[in-house]
């Protein structure tokens, strides 16, 4: 009797299926794998919020501490207090974390044993403290042992979080090799379902059955591959989060450095001017000078920061560039000094700019400033303008950049040179590579923040050992310049007020109202004065006379615009002067006066104050609202 032969397309659909069940099989392994080493990423994220929190737990305990001696203010103690009662929680929840590694087991008792060490510390000086020993206070603090301490905890934690840095990128890896793996996997299931396909043609129940099991395992293994994924995208978020907290804490701590430097020279100069009324009243006047150029350099960095932020009112109006850039060019000749060359190159034909004529002054002598500063032993600065167009590849390689033409002006040097890293930051607030007290790290950052702000481009260029090029683009206008560029300089002696001239002032901060107020007195105005805008209203009503509304623009109930308003409606003649610290939409609509608006930014100086008035009521300003 003859040997059946075997069903070839039998053996192959035996041998699809079970090259299917291992695929199947692998691709479950490989899911569960990969949401092994996905949580292990999340793990390694959750040991480095722990360190970063138990650092800032301990150094805020000594900052409050110090705060507390230095004030007497309890409250400062606060931080000290949560520190002692959260601390040992928080150490033993981070002991637990990395239980698995030896390593971090052992690092993780070194941080416990120096932050408890560190507290109590604290806790021994606080003693002192209220024993009455305030010399040995400020002899522990002479003594640094609490930088010193501080120094050795800071040392174990940055060794932790580079151990699980390296943890993580490593769990990052393999999660990612798991995830390729699942990936290849679910290939070779899809492959061998199609092969299953077209061998179980002589059996269509069987194979349609199978191929719906298939299905279905494919369908799980995505949902699980679209949680894993989901995850991974909650753990960048985290990072992101991070990285963003620290450039944010970047800005505060420079806002910080430089403002209480400034409050430091303002609150010093006047104590010392308050000591000396009685005794030296020649040398008052030196220290009060002093406090007036504390005040004045933190007025000039609140305005660096607008700039920065795109939030300062621009008055744009349409120049020549050309015009303006040699302007500039003899001021600088003389103030970059006699070792730095300066040359201009002003292109023929050059489109109009429609700017703010100061701050675009301002941005191009910040930029020859820092090209003289990379020039120690001279060189060569030039300035250059040109017509440009930007094309549509140009802009969609650089972010924020609209295709069109525009109008060119550069800065080059041949100074140092700046390696790429350093170029990449240079526009960062308070990133600054010149030594301590020669800049305040904000000279670039204001100027791109003008350019944004103006609806233009900025590019830097720099080679080390050859120079640096910085070219800032501004859309061109197609109206006419009506004439020079260059803002007037203040006058000599301050403008006063013509016989019988009357000012309302409306401001909402008493102090700031008084200062006003006995200002404009001085300058020989009649003063009225409200707090507030109902009140103004009812005073206006009172006065046969009324010239100017000076007027703060934020303030409750009515700010300032709507009283302008209200004000023009009722005496049509009246002129409007407004004033703020801060404005976003009242008088600025997207970060540009509102036409025929007349505004002094706070802080201002009593010559200030009296130059804008007069050019108000002598008709510079329109009288509307």
């Amino acid at each position: 009797m003859p040997r059946a032969k075997p069903d070839r397309s039998l053996i192959a659909l035996v041998a699809g299926f079970g090259v299917l069940a291992i695929t199947v099989l692998a691709a479950i392994v490989l899911v569960q794998q990969q949401q092994r080493a996905a949580s292990r990423v999340a793990h390694t994220l959750r040991v480095e919020n722990q360190l970063s929190l138990i650092l800032a737990r301990v150094q805020g305990a000594e900052s409050g501490q110090r705060g507390f001696i230095l004030t007497e203010n309890d409250s400062y103690l606060d931080p000290y207090r949560i520190a002692g009662a959260q601390l040992p929680g928080e150490l033993a929840a981070l002991r637990a974390m990395v239980i698995d590694s030896p390593d971090q087991t052992a690092a993780a008792e070194q941080l416990r044993v120096a932050a408890m060490a560190r507290q109590d510390a604290l806790s021994r000086t606080l003693a002192i403290y209220y024993s009455g020993d305030k010399v040995g206070v400020r002899l522990r603090f002479r003594l640094g042992q609490g930088k010193a301490a501080m120094d050795d905890l800071r040392q174990i934690v940055a060794r932790m979080q580079a151990t699980e840095g390296r943890l993580q990128q490593a769990r990052t890896d393999a999660a990612r090799s798991w995830a390729s793996a699942v990936v290849a996997a679910l290939a070779a299931s899809t492959v061998a379902t199609l092969a299953l396909g077209s061998l179980a043609f002589r059996d269509a129940r069987r194979r349609l059955a199978l191929a719906v099991r298939t299905g279905e395992a494919l369908a799980a293994a995505n949902n699980r591959l679209m949680a894993e994924a989901a995850q991974r995208e909650v753990a960048e978020s985290q990072v992101r989060q991070m990285q963003k907290m620290e450039a944010v804490g970047q800005l505060t701590g420079g806002i910080a450095h430089d403002f209480n430097n400034m409050l430091a020279i303002i609150i010093g100069s006047l104590d010392i001017a308050k000591r000396r009324l009685a005794t030296d009243l020649a040398r008052v006047e030196a220290c009060l000078d002093n406090a007036l150029d504390g005040a004045e350099r933190a007025a000039e960095l609140t305005g660096r920061l607008l700039a920065f932020s795109r939030q300062q009112p621009l008055a744009p109006r349409v120049l020549d560039a050309n015009r303006l850039v040699s302007g500039l060019s003899e001021m600088l000749r003389r103030t970059v000094g006699e070792q730095v060359k300066v040359e201009t190159v002003l292109a023929g034909g050059l489109w109009n700019v429609s700017a703010d004529a100061g701050e675009l002054e301002n941005a191009v002598l910040n930029l020859c400033v820092n090209g003289r500063d990379a020039m120690p032993e001279g060189g060569r600065l030039t300035l250059e303008t040109s017509n440009a167009h930007l094309d549509d590849a140009y802009a969609s390689a650089e972010p924020d950049v609209t295709a069109g033409q525009y109008v060119m002006i550069s800065v080059t040097d041949t100074g140092l040179g700046m390696p790429a890293e350093v170029a990449s930051r240079a526009f960062d607030p308070f990133y600054t590579t010149k030594g301590v007290g020669r800049g305040t790290g904000l000279g670039l950052s204001q100027v791109y923040g003008f350019v944004k702000q103006s609806g233009g481009h900025v590019k830097i260029y720099s080679e080390p050992g050859v120079g640096t090029t910085v070219k800032l683009y501004l859309p061109r206008s197609q109206a006419s310049a009506a004439g020079p560029e260059t803002v007037a300089a203040a006058p000599a002696t301050s403008p006063r007020a013509v016989e019988g001239e009357v000012v309302l002032v409306v401001e909402d901060e008493a102090r700031v109202r008084q200062v006003s107020v006995e200002a404009l007195r001085d300058l020989g105005y009649r003063v009225v004065h409200a707090p507030d805008g109902a009140r103004a209203l009812v005073e206006l009503d009172a006065q046969p006379r009324v010239d100017l509304l000076f007027t703060d623009i934020v303030m409750p109930d009515m700010n300032g615009r709507k009283l302008a308003d209200e004000v023009i409606r009722r005496r049509a003649e009246v002129k409007v002067l407004y004033t703020t610290g801060y404005t976003r939409n009242a008088i600025v609509h997207n970060g540009v006066l509102d036409a025929g608006v007349a505004l002094l930014p706070k802080p201002f100086t009593i010559n200030q104050l009296a130059t804008k008035v007069r050019q108000v009521l002598d008709g510079a300003g329109v009288n509307r609202g």
